[in-house]
């Protein structure tokens, strides 16, 4: 290295120093964390909504809309197959409100399509993802998106139905044509997975999906799995993070989902909110994970205490890009589980 050479790297150093330690220098920031709230239509969007801390969350996803057997989601201004808390289907106009009132507190506003469970007044989808049905449906989406002004379109199609749309070869050929459309106008797709065998997603679709939310709970419930065990587990969220990095999925895309509800079993209510089961128990329900004694046979109830829920946020920061809830109207008043995620998140 010549003097010359010397003189400028030794600046260069110098002028690098300075710049950082000059008053108007700021380091750039993290991006802030994903954090994806579904609320519930059928338990009533604007309870849901008056129950959440609308500033915790950068994405919220409308559950569930399903379309009918000709594959259409709205007719006549209403939702074909999305009901409120009393089975009435949705209208367009109320929907349209809500999203822009979700958008104004500065989320992401998705339309999640599906479900654990599909109702009866939803066409087949095992049809409507058929070759020759699937361009339409792909269509009737994006109109969807259009009409209530959406971000994006959440695709929670689960289980068997899952297994058996992906075995007909139908899974992946369309998420990559509704993800060509959506990105076509810079909307979100999202969706939902299991992690067991017959549950997952296919790996041919990862790459077409924005954000991939784990479904990391129900490992046991009121009618499968062995009892004894916890519902949801920090192992268990673990695991399934580090078997969807596994399977391809980009950190920044892995979004950890954790329940605000547990289960009861031998002799106990078998479905509880995070919200009832404290009202009822008071100060223990926030200590364990567990109320009774976790054992075959026991009287126990298994949930998520915050500090369960703060501790898997914890994870969430280190591995993936960040936590999806199910869901938001099952929180307490003062929103403790929702104030475990911002803590957990928190990298200060």
């Amino acid at each position: 290295m010549t003097t010359n050479e010397t003189f400028r790297f030794i600046a260069s150093i110098l002028i690098g120093f300075t710049l950082i330690l000059s008053p108007g220098f700021a380091a750039a920031k993290p991006p802030r964390p994903v954090v994806v709230g579904y609320l519930a239509a059928f338990k009533g969007l604007e309870m849901s909504i008056a129950r959440s801390d609308l500033s915790a969350f950068t994405h919220f996803n409308l559950s569930f809309a399903n379309p009918d057997a000709e594959g259409r989601f709205v007719r006549d201004g209403r939702m074909t197959c999305m009901s409120d808390e009393q089975g009435a289907n949705l209208s367009v106009e109320a929907l349209r409100a809500t999203v822009a009132m979700l958008q104004a507190s500065g989320a992401k506003v998705l339309i999640s399509t599906a479900g654990g469970v599909i109702p009866s007044c939803s066409g087949d989808w095992k049809v409507l993802l058929a070759p020759e049905r699937r361009a339409a449906t792909v269509a009737a989406l994006i109109e969807l998106a259009d009409t209530l002004a959406l971000d994006g379109i959440d695709i929670d199609i689960e289980g068997q139905l899952l297994t058996e749309i992906d075995r007909a070869g139908d899974y992946t050929p369309f998420i990559a044509a509704l993800s060509g459309a959506m990105k076509a106008r810079g909307k979100l797709l999202t969706c939902a997975t299991a992690s067991y065998e017959g549950g997952m997603i296919p790996v041919g679709s990862i790459r077409y999906f924005d954000l991939v939310n784990i479904m990391s709970y129900d490992a046991i419930g009121p009618s499968w799995g062995q009892a004894g065990t916890e519902h949801s587990s920090y192992a268990m969220a673990a695991r399934d993070l580090d078997l969807w990095l596994a399977r391809g999925v980009a950190p920044d895309r892995l979004v950890l989902g954790v329940p605000f509800y547990g289960y009861g079993f031998g002799g106990e209510k078998a479905n509880w909110s995070y919200r009832d089961l404290a009202a009822a128990h008071g100060i223990n329900a926030t200590k364990a994970d567990v109320i009774g004694e976790l054992c075959a046979g026991c009287r126990y109830i298994s949930y998520n205490s915050p500090a369960a829920i703060a501790n898997k946020s914890r994870l969430a920061a280190e591995k993936a890009g960040g936590v999806m809830v199910w869901e938001l109207s099952q929180d307490t008043p003062d929103h403790a589980l929702t104030t475990a995620i911002k803590e957990g998140l928190s990298r200060e």
